[in-house]
């Protein structure tokens, strides 16, 4: 997933699941490394990371 794409996708999830997105990220991320769709999963954590970084880096 591009940079771009990644930014995107984690400012939607944000939006829609305010404090909760980075956790819901995660939880796409384990279902679909459960699936064993492992690209898919490397993008949740580029998304949850981007969420976390948005966040700012005092906020857990």
């Amino acid at each position: 997933m591009q940079p771009m794409a990644v930014s995107q996708h984690a400012r939607a999830l944000y939006r829609t699941h305010g404090d909760k997105a980075e956790a819901e990220a995660a939880q796409r991320a384990r279902s679909a490394e459960d699936e064993g769709k492992q690209a898919i999963a490397a993008d949740w954590r580029k998304i949850r990371a981007s969420i976390r970084q948005m966040r700012g880096a005092n906020q857990t």
